[in-house]
């Protein structure tokens, strides 16, 4: 089954994406991730791209849309989730005409919910090792000496956009620009919105319980 998986920042959609990947063998499906990928081997998209990005511009859909395609192309069968796209409405109808093309489809797509004060929480307290980029958590999962990273021994800061000023502001853009899409997908019969609260492997359960 092919999933798009969405959540607001803090909601653990990266966790679960992984999660995905290594047990059920799926491919992510990151735009950020094709982005890189693209402008780093310099393809014809990714130059296109570079463009966009180096004026400060939003890269136009048909470039993501194609970006897409071309993953799509090579995956031979191999059951894919869609990082946090389509972002827009328009995105979401671009994406169904290409996967009518190609004959594949969706089979969920999955909205994970969590109340704004542990999404507050859980992004207010996180710290990130500026040396080797290990995640801690203040109250789940400190660093053994606060300040100096587990891993490797470089710092432990809080990054710049995980201010809770900084994250209110993030996650009311969620809302404004998710919200057309979770109803443009209601109305085709295939959102689900799964609790994202509690341990890892309950949320993970909770997904798998929709057929995935």
């Amino acid at each position: 089954m092919n999933l798009i998986l969405f959540g607001p920042p803090g909601a653990g959609k990266g966790t679960q994406s992984a999660l995905l990947v290594e047990r059920l063998k799926m491919r992510q499906i990151s735009t950020g991730d094709l982005f890189r990928e693209a402008m780093n081997k310099q393809t014809a998209l990714g130059k296109r791209a570079k463009e966009f990005v180096d004026a400060g511009k939003l890269v136009p859909d048909e470039i993501v849309i194609g970006m897409v395609d071309e993953v799509l192309e090579k995956l031979n069968g191999q059951s894919f989730i869609l990082d946090g796209f389509p972002r827009t409405v328009p995105q979401a109808e671009a994406l169904a005409a290409l996967l009518l093309r190609r004959s594949l489809s969706i089979g969920r797509v999955v909205f994970l919910e969590v109340p704004r004060v542990e999404l507050l929480s859980r992004l207010s307290g996180r710290r990130v090792c500026t040396k080797c980029g290990a995640v801690y958590h203040v109250e789940s999962k400190p660093a053994k000496i606060q300040g100096v990273c587990d891993v490797c021994g470089g710092e432990v800061v809080q990054r710049k956009d995980d201010r809770e000023s900084v994250i209110r502001i993030r996650l009311e853009e969620y809302d404004q620009s998710t919200a057309p899409v979770k109803d443009f997908y209601k109305k085709a019969g295939r959102s689900v919105e799964i609790d994202g609260t509690g341990d890892t492997e309950a949320v993970f359960s909770r997904i798998r319980s929709q057929g995935v």
